[in-house]
């Protein structure tokens, strides 16, 4: 069997689930079609941008605005079949020229939220435009200052129509993001879960991973910590299982359909939610328990005022990040739990599992020994 037909995008294939794209994704292309008007007096409709995987979608421009020294263009975000709030949304994105030196400034415009609890990967008081949007529109300001001659200062305000409304149906508030909603993204590219179809594509990358003689595969909840696996252990994309949030099913298929050894990797959070006994690792039926986070971090030497500390922080990452500065491994105690869990799972099965955490970045923040 041709190692083609295995990997994530075998998965998404065989799913007949539509992609679509994040909303960084099209925070990218309206800021991309707003500079080039700023900078040469028409906007390029449809507008291409490059992905951070190689793909160059195009986007059709729902708004076109230029007036004193401001350039505003807007997408509509086609989260393609995946059941997405901030499907049909109007990012507007608008550009003004900065002095020399200011680089590129984001600003959050109407329905965008701005950060106002640590814990994120953003500082306090930034608006609520992720790592990965930002490197996209940062590139793209600068291949077009590049191209035109201008000088890649520019202010950049992101919007989103009735993004605020939209936000109410987020965890958005309860993160400290205020006033609207995040722009996301790691690839661009919105993967669709539909949950029956996507458990029957995880079966089928396990059966083509056996069939084509691989006895290490790696379960992954996404782009990030896929790319990760990778890197530790050269991996190829046959032997890779787009997990998503289906720990569960992997496991419990992985247990009537043994390999030699199968490495879970995960956001921090995620994998907390494994170490606790979740198998579903969706936000919208499992949350991080950070009582059973201070638990943890009790066990690896955290004295009674982490501990509280941890129990009431913002987010996983927040009570990662406590317990770093003060010499208490919980990330290792995560993975190690999530380890055991997914043994206890396996019921004996003749799989070998270590598990590996990662952050946002994809920095391995924790791990387990192979059992």
């Amino acid at each position: 069997m041709s190692e083609a037909k295995g990997g994530r995008a075998a998965q998404l294939k065989h799913t007949g689930l539509r992609p679509g794209w994040t909303t960084g994704a099209c925070a990218t292309a309206a800021a991309t079609a707003a500079y080039t008007a700023l900078l040469t007096g028409d906007f390029p409709d449809p507008v291409t941008i490059t992905l951070p995987r190689g793909q160059t979608p195009a986007f059709a421009l729902a708004v076109e605005e230029l007036a004193g020294g401001r350039a505003t263009a807007g997408v509509v975000k086609d989260a393609g079949d995946d059941p997405d709030v901030t499907h049909g949304a109007l990012v507007r994105v608008s550009v003004r020229a900065l002095p020399p030196g200011s680089g590129v400034v984001f600003r959050a415009g109407p329905g965008v939220g701005t950060v106002t609890l640590p814990g994120l990967p953003l500082e306090v008081g930034e608006p609520a435009v992720n790592p990965v949007p930002r490197r996209m529109i940062r590139d793209h300001i600068a291949r077009l200052a590049e191209a035109h001659g201008g000088s890649g200062d520019v202010e950049v305000t992101i919007g989103v129509d009735d993004g605020e409304e939209i936000a109410r149906s987020t965890w958005n508030p309860r993160l400290g993001i205020l006033g609207g909603l995040s722009i996301l993204g790691t690839t661009g590219v919105v993967v669709p879960y539909s949950c029956s179809a996507w458990i029957d594509s995880i079966r089928r990358g396990v059966d083509v991973a056996r069939a084509a003689g691989h006895t290490h595969v790696a379960g992954c909840t996404g782009s990030t910590s896929e790319r990760t696996v990778v890197a530790e252990y050269g991996l190829p994309e046959i032997a890779l299982l787009d997990m998503g949030d289906f720990a569960g099913a992997v496991l419990k298929y992985v247990r009537r359909h043994p390999v030699e050894r199968l490495t879970v990797c995960g956001g921090f959070a995620k994998l907390s939610k494994l170490a606790a006994g979740h198998l579903d690792l969706h936000s919208g039926r499992s949350q991080v328990d950070k009582a059973y986070l201070a638990e943890l971090a009790r066990r690896g030497g955290a004295d009674e005022a982490l501990a509280a500390e941890v129990a009431v922080a913002n987010t996983g990452l927040a009570a990662l990040q406590l317990c770093r500065a003060r010499g208490v491994p919980l990330g290792d105690l995560v993975a190690v739990a999530a380890r055991d869990q997914a043994l206890s799972v396996l019921r004996g099965a003749p799989v070998a599992v270590d598990v590996i955490c990662v952050d946002r970045a994809g920095t391995v923040v924790g791990r387990s020994s192979v059992r």
